[in-house]
Order: C-alpha cells, then sequence, then structure tokens
C-alpha cells in the first residue's frame, strides 16, 4: 500500500487518505487548518498511521489537534475516533446526540459490522476504544463550533443514511461536509471524464424520504463545494445532489422488484450494478474500469440497507 500524501483541496482544507479497507481513494479525512486544529471524520482504526502521517506532513502535531468531528458514528467514520483520541490530549471528539452512547460503548456497533463483514472485522476495524464520556460534545440541528475567528461551522440534523448523522456547514468555503447523507463520489471516474454520484444505503437506518429532504435542504444552502466521506470534494454541487436523489428512485425501484420476486439481497446487488453498469457504458466507461472495485463493494452493501428498509416496512 503506498502513502498519498495530503491532497490541498484549499489554503486552508486538506484531505488525508485513509485507505479505508486497504483502498485508496475509499474514505477520508478532512484536515481544516484554523485556530483550532479540526479533522472531520476519522475512518476506521487502520486508517490512523495514515491521518498522523498526513498531519506530520502537514507541519501539525498530535497534542495540537482540537476537535475530531464524525459526522455519523459507523465505523468506516468513526470507528478509528477512540483510538485516535488516546493519542491527542487536548482533542474533544464531536458527534450527533444519537451517537454519542454508541461511543461510549462501542459493542453494539461492533457487533453490527461484525455480522456484515464477518471474518474480514478485525483487519478493517479493529480496535474500537470507547471514548470517556466527558472527552465527548453532541452537537445537534442549528448548533455552531467556532473553530477560528472567521469561521464557526453550523450543524444541519441530515438523516437518510443514519439517524445518527449531521452534516457540518463550513462558511469560509460556502462548502458542506456531508458524511455519507448526500452519497458517494467516484473519484476513479472523474479522472476518465465522468461524474458519478451514487446514494449510499447501508443498513440499517436507509430512508429514501429522509435522505431525499436532506438533500434538498442542503440544496437550499446553495453550497460550492460539497466534501464527500466517500471520497474528495466536487464544486459541481447541484448536479451532484440532483443525481444521487434521481439514483436513489432507481435503487428502491430495484428492491421493490427483488422483494416482489422473493429474492434477496445478493440478487438486488447485481440488479444495482448493472443498472450502474448500463449508465456507464452509455458514457464510455469499460466493464473493466477500476471504478468498479469500488462500486462493486458498494452496490453489495447498499443491497443490504435496500432489503433491511423494506422488510422493516412489512413490520
Amino acid at each position: 500500500m503506498s502513502y498519498q500524501d495530503p491532497i490541498q483541496l484549499d489554503t486552508r482544507i486538506h484531505l488525508i487518505d485513509g485507505y479505508d479497507m486497504g483502498i485508496p481513494e475509499r474514505t477520508g479525512t478532512y484536515v481544516i487548518d484554523e485556530e483550532e486544529l479540526t479533522i472531520i471524520e476519522t475512518g476506521p482504526s487502520p486508517s490512523i498511521k495514515h491521518i498522523k502521517r498526513g498531519l506530520e506532513s502537514l507541519g501539525f502535531t498530535l497534542d495540537q489537534l482540537k476537535y475530531i468531528i464524525v459526522t455519523h458514528i459507523h465505523l468506516d467514520h468513526a470507528g478509528g475516533a477512540g483510538y485516535l483520541l488516546q493519542q491527542c490530549p487536548n482533542a474533544t471528539v464531536i458527534v450527533h446526540p444519537r451517537g454519542k452512547r454508541h461511543l461510549v460503548d462501542p459493542k453494539k456497533l461492533a457487533a453490527g459490522a461484525r455480522a456484515i463483514y464477518g471474518d474480514n472485522f478485525q483487519d478493517f476495524f479493529d480496535p474500537i476504544i470507547p471514548i470517556p464520556e466527558e472527552r465527548l460534545v453532541t452537537k445537534d440541528e442549528g448548533d455552531t463550533l467556532q473553530i477560528g475567528p472567521n469561521c464557526t461551522l453550523e450543524f444541519l440534523d441530515t438523516p437518510g443514511h443514519a439517524k445518527h448523522h449531521f452534516s457540518i456547514y463550513d462558511p469560509v468555503s460556502n462548502g458542506m461536509f456531508t458524511g455519507d447523507t448526500v452519497g458517494v463520489r467516484y473519484p476513479q471516474l472523474h479522472r476518465a471524464g465522468v461524474e458519478l454520484f451514487l446514494p449510499t444505503t447501508s443498513p440499517n437506518h436507509f430512508d429514501p424520504e429522509a435522505m431525499k429532504e436532506s438533500i434538498n435542504r442542503i440544496l437550499d444552502k446553495s453550497p460550492d463545494r460539497i466534501y464527500f466521506g466517500h471520497f474528495g470534494m466536487t464544486e459541481k454541487t447541484t448536479a451532484a445532489l440532483m443525481q444521487v436523489f434521481e439514483w436513489i428512485d432507481v435503487f428502491v425501484e430495484e428492491g421493490e422488484q427483488v422483494i416482489a420476486e422473493g429474492k434477496g439481497y445478493d440478487v438486488l446487488a447485481v440488479r444495482m450494478l448493472n443498472r450502474v453498469r448500463e449508465h456507464l457504458r452509455d458514457l464510455g466507461i469499460p466493464d473493466d474500469h477500476e471504478g468498479y472495485i469500488i462500486i462493486n463493494l458498494d452496490m453489495q452493501i447498499c443491497a443490504l440497507g435496500i432489503i433491511d428498509y423494506f422488510q422493516k416496512l412489512k413490520q
């Protein structure tokens, strides 16, 4: 695995590749260079070594880090927060109110991920370290956090992907850190001249209507930038959000059909992948493009969440 230097997005924001699951450009950590040094997302614990190296290359020490913000508590975004916090004596973790108890006691969180990832769980996520309650601060709808004399971050409650999810508005760049709420960006395809943004519908809180409402809320803010948890930034914000909005309907439609036929998530994953493949073929992307390494993985996880959503509707 080769190390990549932090990606400079502007004079104050950098992106560190966490090599989540050993895959480059999968999950990233944003570094905001303000008076109170702040990062957004940690990724899982195996990503922490990359964050430390990235901060060092930017000239920062771990004792300078003041705020560790996690958009939500899924392990690919927050699983390493406790491990990193142990090494950052002056840092506080910022989390959605619904996520706090799971960072204090992550056993349930770990069990859920273990059920999905099976034998790979240890390599992908260990160790998962509980966070002392006194080092956690919650932020809810409309709350703010001043990190510099001219920068006060604003928090928006943005469910759809998870009930414990907020997005963070940065007034200086007029940008929104959206975690997973408004989908995934594929930089591998961007380099091939194609902009692809897909919803991420992983279990177990996927709610298509809530996700659409969150997308509309972010559209209403008219951001100049969206900073995705997976992976990187776009300035084509309206086009990106509308793409995700449309793909939600495609994924749900495929899920309805699979449920009606009495089939399972494996069939759904194939059908969703085929819909994406047809779309990309029309744009000149070959079936063996490197982007499919991640797209295929995403469709597997997304299919689980869609089946889970329909099963809950029956209850």
